[in-house]
């Protein structure tokens, strides 16, 4: 991850992609979300959706692992070149969560984050929290999940 002074705001990052299957939508949503929709396809048919459907929080977890296997990737290239990547502590929150279009078996998610502004945190020398506008598109190119996020992050050192 950047240390806050040299992440790129205002310019959007690719995360990662993965397809979803029928099977996991199932097996996740059979865990954390059994609504008729995501675990039953005869019911998910029946229903408004009119076919199986991931789960929102499937979609948010496959963002998550997306997201992290990046910044672990970035945190490498950084030390690859010499430098000491950035850390991130926990984040104060998530707001504006929207689903304009269902994720079904198939789809192929494509994730991304613009960092949208930030600042110094006075009340932690050293820290500094962004804002992030997340993204999710399907294999057609069309928004399946956006939300905002927030992260701290370190600084760099005087």
């Amino acid at each position: 991850m950047w240390v806050f002074e040299d992440i790129p705001f205002g310019h959007r990052i690719e995360v990662g992609s993965v397809t979803v299957s029928a099977e996991e939508i199932v097996a996740f949503a059979r865990e954390f979300d059994p609504q008729p929709f995501h675990v039953d396809e005869e019911a998910a048919a029946a229903s408004h959706f009119g076919g199986l459907v991931a789960s929102a929080w499937h979609t948010s977890a496959l963002f998550m692992r997306a997201l992290v296997e990046r910044v672990d990737r970035l945190a490498d290239e950084i030390r690859a070149a010499g430098g000491e990547p950035g850390r991130l502590g926990p984040s104060p929150g998530f707001e504006d969560m929207r689903l304009p279009r269902p994720v079904r078996p198939g789809d192929t998610l494509h994730f991304s984050v613009t960092p949208r502004d930030g600042r110094p945190l006075a009340s932690r020398p050293g820290w500094a929290v962004a804002h992030f506008d997340n993204t999710v598109t399907n294999q057609h190119g069309e928004v399946v999940m956006t939300f905002r996020s927030a992260v701290f992050v370190s600084r760099r050192p005087d």
